[in-house]
């Protein structure tokens, strides 16, 4: 492992981390990894208001972690970063695997 790289990539490492960070979007990005949702289903999954999730999906869109598209008045969202996924699937074979045996 190249640590020189590792160091030069903290603070995009950091950034990341830090939209990250936050339950709501982390419980709304565990419902995304299954592939894309309506802000509808986002809401009735992760028990959110609209309000929160549309501020948290915002976020991230803007941090290029999601995208969405229309279709008819539904809004579709979908995660876009494959850090994002990668790091969601190592987040719950730290935290969530074990709990299945």
């Amino acid at each position: 492992m190249d640590m020189v790289k590792v160091g030069d990539k903290c603070d995009e490492v950091a950034a990341l981390l830090k939209v990250l960070s936050n339950p709501g979007r982390l419980k709304l990005l565990c419902h995304l990894i299954s592939g894309e949702k309506s802000v509808t289903d986002i809401e009735q999954l992760t028990g959110l208001s609209q309000s929160y999730a549309s501020q948290f999906l915002s976020k991230m869109k803007s941090e290029g972690l999601v995208n969405f598209r229309k279709e008819g008045v539904q809004t579709y969202y979908r995660i876009t970063d494959d850090r994002v996924t990668e790091i969601m699937k190592s987040l719950y074979q730290i935290f969530c695997k074990e709990n299945e045996l």
